[in-house]
């Protein structure tokens, strides 16, 4: 799953908000940070310690700060055609699929991930700090939605006003837990009060029961803890395999407690955001405010793929043909030698000494052992094998421009 990025404090006076979770993390000794304007779990124990964690056996992330919005209503896939760069009418049913939510300039407002949870009803999971932007720009693109129908086949007339959509806001209500790494599976299976069957289905009668080995990647099915219905994704923001529960409020402390209980014999540990940093990182998935913004074209950051450009119109779709250019940076990985990374904002310069991009994340990578980080670089420097330099304050660090991710899971 996106994550939400780090952004100046809250306002002088307000309050900071914390997830559903804060005194089971307060237990946990973790320490906090702001993100986005919420208070969250950078570390546990120590940042190592937990992206390890998660490559080997298994880490649990609360990323209940993403905001949820319900699409619902019989023009709700062909609305959010509309409003998002991808084709989502297409999707089946349980499943998901990432996409971005431009600007009429065709600028990134976020990466949303949307799951199809029926005909009439789908999922908007969006980035925390990026809450307040989203709802407003899917409150004013069904204002401004205009559903095409066909006219009846028998040649009569039938108007009806406006468009058949509803977008509710559900993040307050809601818990988003990640179980990633490789056992998350079996820990998921083995969590008490867990069961892969609709929470519809009663106990009195023959449940069709599914197993988690069924779900796919970028699927989701719903199943229930403890009678409660939880929505279970085999998606995350990690490389890893896992899973992102979604849960309603009430029970999610319940749900965190059996999964760290079901996981410790296994090696599971909380994880906070500091680990999740570098685990997404090490995978080349981008952040939004360091990757990702609205000065960013999905092309530059490698997200073509995830515009529908055949599409009739979408927002944004005009502003997308305006953008295109060639002089514009793109996204590229870079690796090097040592131990001192590029951080983000250090200038990336060319074997002659010319400026010729800027870091947006860096790290020492804890998987691979050297450093590792994304930059925008121009388009003269941005093929793979192409030698450049980090100037990691004042020093200047050899760096070659590589594929990514950075790191790919064995299967």
């Amino acid at each position: 799953m996106i994550d939400a990025q780090q952004t100046d404090p809250p306002p002088s006076g307000a309050p900071p908000r914390y997830t559903v979770l804060r005194e089971h993390h307060e237990a946990l000794g973790a320490s906090f940070t702001d993100f986005g304007g919420w208070m969250m779990p950078v570390r546990y124990s120590s940042d190592l310690a937990e992206h390890r964690a998660v490559r080997e056996a298994a880490g649990l992330f609360d990323i209940s700060h993403m905001a949820e919005f319900v699409v619902e209503g019989s023009d709700a896939a062909a609305f959010l055609d509309h409003a998002l760069a991808g084709r989502l009418s297409t999707m089946r049913d349980g499943r998901a699929k990432y996409s971005l939510l431009l600007d009429e300039t065709g600028g990134i407002v976020d990466d949303v991930i949307v799951y199809r949870l029926g005909d009439s009803r789908l999922l908007v999971i969006a980035n925390a700090g990026n809450h307040d932007a989203v709802a407003a720009a899917l409150t004013d693109r069904v204002a401004s939605f205009v559903p095409h129908r066909e006219p009846p086949a028998d040649g009569s007339f039938a108007f009806v006003a406006g468009p058949h959509v509803r977008v509710e806001d559900a993040s307050d209500g809601s818990a988003l837990i990640a179980l990633q790494g490789p056992l998350a599976e079996r820990i998921l299976a083995a969590t008490p009060g867990f069961e892969t069957v609709a929470p519809s289905v009663r106990r009195d009668d023959d449940p069709q029961r599914w197993s988690l080995d069924e779900l796919g990647y970028y699927s989701a099915r719903t199943a229930r803890f403890e009678g409660l219905p939880v929505l279970v994704a085999r998606t995350g923001y990690t490389g890893e395999d896992g899973f992102e529960l979604l849960v309603a409020a009430a029970a999610a402390g319940a749900l965190w407690d059996a999964l760290l209980a079901a996981g410790e014999p296994e090696g599971l540990v909380p994880a906070g955001l500091a680990a999740r940093d570098t685990l997404r990182l090490e995978a080349g998935m981008p952040l939004y405010g360091h990757e990702l913004s609205r000065d960013v074209a999905p092309a530059q950051a490698g997200l073509g793929r995830a515009v529908a450009s055949d599409k009739d119109d979408f927002v944004g779709k005009e502003g997308l043909l305006v953008r295109a250019s060639a002089e514009a940076p793109v996204l590229v990985g870079l690796v090097s030698a040592g131990k001192r990374a590029g951080r983000a904002g250090y200038p990336v310069l060319d074997v002659d000494g010319t400026a010729v991009g800027e870091i947006t994340s860096g790290a020492l990578s804890p998987t691979l052992g050297h450093p590792i980080a994304m930059a925008f670089v121009a388009p003269a420097a941005s093929a793979v094998g192409t030698e450049l330099l980090i100037d990691v304050r004042g020093a200047l660090i050899p760096a070659t421009v590589t594929d990514l991710p950075f790191y790919r899971r064995k299967k």
